[in-house]
C-alpha cells in the first residue's frame, strides 16, 4: 500500500513528536541479549543510524523527541506472564532489558536534557506510562514513529496511538524487525489501519534540515 507524498504542514513541529521506541542494547549490539540468542541484527543496526539522524533533524527543526525503553523489573514480571514462560519452558531464559543492565542502556540516539524519557514494561508505549497526556498536554497530534522491533513493540504502539486520536507517520527506515518479512508485514498492516509509511529523507526534506 502506497502512503500519499508527505506534506510538510502534516509533521510540522508545532504538532509533531519523533517517538524512538527501545533503541537499546539487549536488542540492537552485538552483546546484547538478542545477538546472544542468534538473532541477525543487521537492521536494527542499520534502523539505529537512521534513528540518529531523525533525531538530530528533529532537535534542528524544534521538534519534539520522546525516547522510551523496555525496563524488565526483577521479581515482578507477573502471574501470567510467568506461567507464559513456564508453558515454554524459558523460565530460566536471560530476560531482555533487565532494570539496572548494559542491556537496558539506550544504543544510537541518546536524549538530552529536557527530552522526554518513558519507561515501560508492556509492548505499547502508553500502557501505564502516562505518555498520552505528556503529550497532548504540548498539543501534539501527530507522532513520528521509530524503534524496534516493527512487529512487536512498534506495531503495539501504533495501534495504541490510533485509539488515542493520532496521526502516525512511520519512519519505516528508522524501523527493524529480525525477519525482513516480519518488518514488511507489519508495516502493511499499520498502513491498512491508516499510519502514513515514509522515509528519513522525506521527513528530513519536511522539516527543512
Amino acid at each position: 500500500m502506497t502512503s500519499p507524498t508527505l506534506q510538510p504542514q502534516w509533521i510540522a513541529p508545532s504538532r509533531t513528536a519523533l517517538v524512538l521506541i527501545d533503541f537499546q542494547v539487549d536488542f540492537a549490539l552485538p552483546d546484547g541479549q538478542m545477538a546472544k540468542e542468534g538473532a541477525d541484527i543487521s537492521s536494527a543496526l542499520r534502523a539505529v543510524k537512521q534513528a540518529e539522524t531523525l533525531a538530530e533533524a528533529a532537535r534542528v527543526a524544534g521538534v519534539m523527541l520522546v525516547f522510551t525503553c523496555s525496563i524488565a523489573l526483577p521479581g515482578k514480571e507477573g502471574a501470567v506472564l510467568e506461567e507464559a514462560k513456564a508453558r515454554r519452558g524459558e523460565q530460566d531464559k536471560p530476560r531482555l532489558c533487565l532494570e539496572g543492565t548494559r542491556g537496558a542502556e539506550f544504543v544510537g540516539p541518546q536524549p538530552r536534557h529536557g527530552e522526554l524519557v518513558v519507561s515501560k514494561q508492556r509492548y505499547s508505549i502508553f500502557h501505564g506510562t502516562g505518555l498520552d497526556a505528556a503529550l497532548k498536554a504540548k498539543n501534539i497530534d501527530t507522532l513520528v514513529i521509530t524503534g524496534l522491533t516493527t512487529e512487536c513493540c512498534v506495531q503495539s504502539s501504533v495501534w495504541a496511538a490510533f485509539e488515542r486520536k493520532f496521526h502516525i507517520f512511520i519512519a519505516a527506515d528508522a524501523c527493524a524487525a529480525y525477519e525482513y518479512d516480519q518488518h514488511q508485514v507489519a508495516l502493511k498492516a499499520m498502513a491498512l489501519s491508516g499510519a502514513n509509511l515514509t522515509t528519513t529523507a522525506d521527513i528530513r526534506a519536511a522539516w527543512k534540515v
